[in-house]
């Protein structure tokens, strides 16, 4: 598949009477934004925001993070399975409104929801205190149940990142990337003398509000399947999770996904990038055998050297890690893994939850369980008293003054495993 990248990048965001890209201002109109977010019984009330960079403002809890864009030409639409059909993605050209978000936030509804700072220490740990964000406060009707509650807010974001996009749907992009991948045997024999280079994209679907979603479908209900890199580009796979805020994959890290963008740029050049591999993270041991199993012939069956796997979420998903490294490993093929780490405020106890000798290459994004302390700012969007509750957050977390003291895990994207994020390492 051959998909073309069009950025039209955003500068600015600003209200407006009528929405559109000028001049790489994106300019909303407001009420019309509202309506079409809202366009459903089950939603009281939508109010918009605007957040930009550098601004003391706080969004609390952060529920997804949405870039908008357009489908110009190809199949399908954006959000396939959701917003436009089940079509398949992944080719043609799609415009992306470069620099801008769509932000979802509301009454709190699974307790691992997080904190965007648009200044402040908190600033430097995300990378949505960047990006210029128009802020959707969508609160449902009373009486929803939790998963409708998650279902109801996910599919306004996915409105309103839509609604947006449009906006660059006949502009011309300031620049435009070209990504593809070609059928397996012609992607093979196209460098028959680079190594072989496969990514195993591991998706959390735990369920109680862990979700992920491909074409539409709930992913625990899928057992692991080969999926061109482009069909992630352009938005075959969305979040439906609540997962800690600070590892969580929102929409937006799977439409820009760092480690596929790393891959193509080697592609051709230091290594033969032929494909990837999606797999759940479930939570029984024959689930998490049967994917693993899956996982690792699937990669032996595309004739992979090597593999790059990346986690999703901590705890009960490391089993699932493992034993992914483990298998493939074990077929001869190497592995390199990308995973957080919630080692103690102090940094002192277990990483992860479970371990394996073949783990020999393993980059880590980070420490979530260290505390930070973020200043009060003069506008905060959404509910700051959430601060005591979501993960991360503690009883006393919020100050009378309106800072916030938890730890690093509250932050959206502050340990992102597919390294999605600002932190890094450095020789001491």
């Amino acid at each position: 598949m051959r998909l073309e990248v069009g950025n039209i990048m955003i500068k600015d965001v600003q209200f407006g009477a009528k929405t559109e890209v000028n001049n790489g201002i994106l300019f909303v109109n407001k009420e019309e934004l509202a309506q079409i977010t809202g366009d459903d019984d089950h939603i009281s009330s939508v109010e918009v925001f605007l957040a930009k960079p550098g601004e003391q403002t706080r969004i609390i809890p952060v529920k997804d993070v949405i870039e908008p864009r357009v489908k110009v030409s190809g199949n399908g639409g954006v959000f396939p399975g959701f917003i436009s059909n089940v079509d398949m993605v992944g080719e043609g050209r799609t415009n992306v409104l470069k620099g801008a978000a769509v932000v979802t936030t509301g009454r709190i509804v699974g307790f691992q929801e997080g904190i965007i700072d648009m200044s402040g220490p908190g600033a430097e740990y995300t990378p949505f205190s960047k990006t210029m964000n128009v802020v959707v406060k969508v609160d449902p009707i009373e009486g929803l149940h939790q998963h409708e509650h998650e279902r109801v807010v996910r599919l306004a974001g996915f409105r309103a990142a839509e609604y947006l996009g449009q906006a660059g749907k006949n502009i011309e992009a300031d620049s435009v990337q070209v990504f593809e991948t070609k059928p397996l045997l012609e992607q093979v024999n196209e460098y028959p003398n680079l190594p072989k280079v496969a990514y195993v994209y591991m998706l959390i679907t735990q369920g109680l509000l862990h979700d992920t979603f491909v074409y539409g479908v709930d992913a625990k209900h899928i057992l692991p399947t080969i999926i061109y890199p482009t069909e992630m580009m352009d938005g075959a796979v969305v979040s439906g999770n609540c997962v800690s805020a600070c590892d969580k994959n929102t929409t937006y890290s799977h439409q820009n996904n760092p480690i596929i963008h790393d891959l193509y740029a080697g592609h051709g050049k230091d290594f033969n990038f032929i494909g990837c591999v999606i797999t759940n993270e479930n939570v029984t041991l024959s689930d998490k055998e049967r994917s693993s199993n899956m996982t690792a012939k699937l990669v032996e069956f595309m004739g992979a050297d090597g593999v790059i796997i990346s986690e999703e979420g901590f705890g009960n998903p490391d089993a699932d890690l493992v034993m992914n490294c483990s298998k493939i490993e074990k077929k001869g093929i190497k592995t390199v893994l990308v995973t957080s780490e919630y080692a103690g405020r102090d940094g002192a106890s277990q990483s992860l939850a479970d371990s394996s000798e073949y783990g020999d290459a393993v980059i880590s994004v980070g420490n979530a369980n260290e505390i930070i302390t973020l200043p009060p700012m003069k506008t905060v969007i959404g509910y700051p008293e959430v601060a005591d509750i979501i993960a991360g957050g503690f009883d006393g977390s919020l100050g009378e003054d309106g800072s916030i003291t938890a730890e690093l895990q509250v932050i959206i994207g502050a340990t992102n495993e597919l390294g999605f994020g600002c932190l890094t390492a450095r020789e001491s």
